[in-house]
């Protein structure tokens, strides 16, 4: 399911973003913004994956906006101005819906989201989280362990560095191929190819001695003989 927001100072064509949305398989609004303000907010704390976001906008346009969160987010423009299209291109835009448009064009980029989207789990398996006030690409095989802390979660990664971010350890899962990660304890998630050694409870991987919960004994005995 891909999760997206839409961002547009006009509330019917955030109303007209909604409903075809509904029409779309596989796509759901999660939040729909009229300022940038509170948009950069939510994103701030909840990761989605595609964004929906009017170009022509009061103060900060949308091409400033997006550039100023980086460009790993997926972005489709709607605008009612066709002047921007060659600089919503230039930013890598999924596609650019110049209003009013249909359904059928709707789906159009939709389309193209899906296509991408898949592209680049496939060819590069990672996941966008936001962390140090900006979005972040981590690769699936840079993960050396994940660490909850209460409604944050720690990716600690190949180079020794860490990542913090706001996410439930059940959201940092669900984004997480289930073949290759394995949740562990309560507070930890490791990936299945960095283990080391399993003994007395306890996962060895690399400097990281980690515990065996015992709710989570029959998840790792599906990768691990214990």
């Amino acid at each position: 399911m891909i999760r997206a927001i839409a961002i547009d100072d006009e509330p019917l064509a955030l109303q007209v973003t909604s409903h075809f949305c509904s029409q779309a398989e596989g796509v759901d609004l999660v939040r729909t913004f009229t300022k940038i303000s509170d948009a950069a907010a939510y994103l701030k704390k909840h990761p989605v994956d595609l964004l929906f976001l009017d170009i022509q906008m009061p103060g900060k346009n949308g091409l400033e906006f997006y550039r100023s969160i980086g460009t790993e987010l997926p972005v489709i423009f709607t605008t009612a101005y066709s002047q921007y299209a060659v600089e919503g291109f230039n930013v890598n835009a999924i596609d650019y819906l110049l209003k009013p448009f249909s359904l059928e064009r709707f789906l159009q980029a939709i389309d193209k989201a899906k296509k991408q989207l898949q592209q680049n789990t496939t060819e590069h398996p990672h996941l966008v989280i936001r962390a140090n006030y900006k979005l972040q690409r981590v690769d699936f095989d840079n993960i050396m362990l994940i660490e909850g802390l209460d409604d944050y979660i720690k990716i600690h990664l190949q180079d020794k560095t860490s990542l913090v971010t706001r996410m439930p350890m059940k959201g940092i899962a669900e984004k997480l191929p289930s073949s290759d990660f394995v949740r562990v304890h309560r507070s930890y998630i490791v990936p299945v190819k960095k283990v080391m050694s399993i003994y007395n409870n306890t996962i060895k991987m690399d400097d990281f001695v980690i515990p065996i919960g015992n709710t989570y004994r029959k998840e790792v005995s599906k990768h691990f003989s214990l």
